[in-house]
């Protein structure tokens, strides 16, 4: 096995079985390489070098002793929205959080796979924006142009997993928030159906839009990780039929009807699609015509799904401010989306959640014509570092509807999208496109994905290893 960066997932699991590696190596240059580009890229926000190497160990005994579990051994991250035993979840805010007491239901079913959690990554505050910048950690950088962002809100899950600092993550999506840094760190980023992957202790997170999915550099580490994760707590609201998804990597999908959608869901801001973009998400579209399937341009009826978004999305964000340790240290961004959160949490909030039973049949009827949407993960590349630092709450919600207009939909619907890195644009900047298909869908998406992958290998395509300061832009 190669012992640099450029091992995965499917790829690390054997050779630990297979014992040419162990657990303790595997965590120990994970450890090294976090640190080493801590300084440049920081990725993360929380390490637990001595208690990873103390699970490392655990595992390397399981095994000698002919143990055999999906990820045994393997080093993964987690995003900090998600609760792990004995550390604080700050999900990006400043302030003295409380260590969690038990794991969250996805980390505890990562643990029982195996894997050993070397750390929570970083995200901007609440997970709010298509960034991962704030007061609380620093900026966390794109591993491909460290004067550009991640992306956002697992803007640091996506740059580790890039950088090869660990084979793969965890990431949350709430409105795009796994696909939109999936799309420009260059991976594939699986948002699964609700209720896949459990958010408990919260039941609903953020009412519901945000689901748990996984950043990995192949299609198949991401469908291992998401089968590893999936599962629900006994009191979870969203259940849906189990699947398993890493069955359909390599699987022929058939003859597909794919709607290319450029069309952006919600024109109140003005969002223009890159030129470059375009044509990256266009020369997919081709592929798949070359591929056997019939492709043409048709737009998903979205209507006014928009205002069932900004309720959910506020209502969400003022439960996790009722809890913050100290609320004045947030971002008066976060305090003002709070406060629009607590106003529109009655009625605005339950017409919103009435809203989805309407749209699942207005949108679910598109999907007797279509198999599959190829539409633009974002409408823009990654922009730079502190770009929306010093914006105000509008100016922000402006900005970051122009660039990443195309994701959100999905998540007042609940179900599977998975972004794809579809090449690059401008200063070698990558740039992604998503597959995105109707309820518990993900094994149609992934063996498209897949299929897409085989043909394009986007995976041999590494970043530069990074520096020890940031290159200027």
């Amino acid at each position: 096995m190669t012992h640099d960066r450029s091992a995965g997932l499917m790829e690390t699991r054997r050779a630990l079985a297979e014992g040419e590696v162990t657990s303790r190596a595997l965590v120990e240059r994970a450890l090294a390489r976090i640190e080493a580009a801590q300084g440049t890229l920081n990725a993360f926000r929380i390490v637990r070098a001595e208690a990873a190497l103390a699970e490392a160990d655990a595992a390397d005994r399981e095994l000698a002793d002919g143990a055999r579990r999906p990820l045994l051994g393997v080093p993964v991250a987690v995003k900090d929205d998600m609760d792990v035993a004995g550390e604080p979840t700050a999900f990006g805010c400043p302030g003295e959080f409380p260590a969690a007491a038990e794991d969250g239901e996805a980390v505890r079913r990562l643990r029982a796979a195996g894997a050993v959690i070397v750390g929570k990554t970083n995200t901007c505050e609440l997970g709010q924006w298509p960034f991962t910048e704030g007061p609380a950690f620093g900026d966390t950088r794109n591993p491909w142009h460290p004067g550009h962002t991640p992306g956002g809100s697992s803007g640091g899950s996506a740059a580790a997993v890039a950088a090869g600092l660990v084979p793969a993550a965890l990431g949350s999506d709430g409105a795009g928030s796994v696909r939109i840094p999936a799309a420009w760190t260059g991976l594939v980023g699986i948002k699964p159906q609700r209720g896949r992957v459990s958010t408990w202790p919260r039941g609903e997170a953020f009412q519901g839009i945000t689901v748990n999915g996984t950043l990995a550099r192949t299609v198949a580490d991401a469908a291992l990780l998401l089968d590893a994760a999936s599962g629900n707590h006994e009191r979870d609201p969203h259940r849906p039929p189990a699947l398993t998804v890493a069955d359909a990597v390599g699987r022929d999908p058939g003859r597909l009807r794919v709607a290319l959608s450029l069309k952006p869901p919600f024109t109140a801001v003005p969002a223009r699609l890159h030129p470059e973009i375009r044509a990256r998400v266009l020369e997919l579209a081709g592929k798949l015509a070359e591929l056997g399937h019939d492709v043409e341009e048709a737009d998903p009826p979205y209507g006014q799904i928009g205002l069932t978004f900004v309720p959910r999305a506020t209502a969400g964000i003022a439960e996790y401010v009722r809890e913050a340790p100290d609320p004045a240290l947030l971002d008066p961004r976060t305090r003002d989306a709070a406060r629009l959160g607590r106003l529109l949490g009655g009625a605005p909030l339950r017409v919103a959640r009435r809203a989805e039973a309407v749209l699942h049949r207005r949108i679910g009827r598109f999907f007797a014509s279509y198999d599959v949407v190829l539409a633009p993960t974002t409408a823009a590349p990654p922009p730079r570092i502190g770009a929306f630092s010093r914006l105000g709450g509008l100016a922000t919600d402006r900005a970051m509807i122009a660039a990443c207009p195309y994701a959100w939909p999905w998540n007042v619907l609940g179900w599977p999208g998975v972004n794809v890195p579809a090449g690059f644009a401008g200063d070698g900047l990558p740039v992604g496109a998503q597959l995105l298909g109707p309820a518990n869908s993900e094994p149609l998406l992934v063996s498209v994905a897949a299929q897409l992958e085989a043909e394009l290998h986007w995976h041999d395509r590494w970043p530069p290893e990074p520096a020890s300061a940031p290159r200027a832009a």
